[in-house]
């Protein structure tokens, strides 16, 4: 039974792929963009606006050509990953997997007031015991949102995009065994130069359950990070901080990255 379930969520996520290599723009800029607004940037300045300053677009004209990007992407990281021991027999208390597939997909276009525009998002994340005869879910987290968006056009330049953002997350389980979280998001990403660029999210949880009463401790309030990528488009460097309750107990995440292949995005 085990066997035919990796397959059939080996399949999902082959198919999931295979869109999104098809479809190279985003429609909305948000935690861990895989295909970065700097290609959009660029596309938008070669094709549309060359080396005439005549030919230079109103920010009605950006939002339009914004708006008619394909609007199904990656929202966070997707990813299966998987490992067993070397020196110890290969079961469920030695080796599982953990997956996560995560998506957004804008509602309307920019027709909303202040130029906004309606996404939703959705992300699960499953830890998976695929080396125990039944194969069972050990833990899955769900996190549904949905958001208003706005393109932020600067000097008739497309610079990044701001984001208002309900979500919730949960394990799905009712009574003594439910865990829950639901927050207000406000994120943003500006894009300083053509490589570098800064995203910041700010969180607000309500409708807490009791036992999440300190889960700002633990989480923090959200996160801000810089991203950098060579000229070559070889490296990426990023580095994410989140701040906590303490400075002792904040978050620093340093992340290196080398594209191996120019068919790789």
């Amino acid at each position: 039974m085990k066997i035919y379930l990796f397959i059939l969520y080996l399949m999902i996520f082959s198919s999931i792929f295979s869109s999104l290599r098809a479809q190279s723009d985003i429609s909305v800029i948000d935690d861990t963009t895989r295909l970065q607004l700097k290609n959009i940037i660029e596309g938008v300045k070669s094709t549309l606006l060359q080396d005439d300053q005549d030919l230079m677009m109103s920010e009605d004209e950006i939002i339009s050509y914004m708006d008619k990007l394909p609007p199904f992407s990656i929202y966070k990281d997707n990813y299966f990953i998987t490992g067993i021991p070397l020196n110890k027999r290969i079961d469920g208390e030695t080796a599982d997997a953990k997956f996560q597939i995560s998506i957004r997909h804008r509602l309307t276009s920019s027709k909303l007031p202040f130029n906004s525009f309606l996404f939703l998002t959705y992300t699960q994340k499953s830890f998976w015991d695929i080396y125990q005869e039944s194969a069972p879910f050990k833990d899955s987290n769900y996190n549904p949102g949905i958001g208003l968006g706005r393109y932020i056009v600067v000097d008739n330049r497309l610079t990044g995009a701001i984001l208002l953002q309900l979500e919730h997350e949960s394990n799905g389980r009712d009574s003594i065994e439910s865990r829950s979280l639901n927050w207000v998001g406000l994120s943003g990403k500006y894009f300083i130069t053509s490589n570098i660029s800064f995203h910041l999210k700010v969180t607000v949880p309500y409708l807490l359950d009791e036992g999440n009463s300190d889960i700002l401790d633990y989480r923090g309030t959200g996160f801000y990070t810089v991203d950098y990528k060579s000229l070559n488009d070889k490296w990426r460097f990023s580095g994410t901080f989140s701040p906590k309750k303490s400075v002792k107990s904040a978050n620093l995440k340093l992340t290196v990255a080398y594209k191996i292949s120019d068919r790789l995005y």
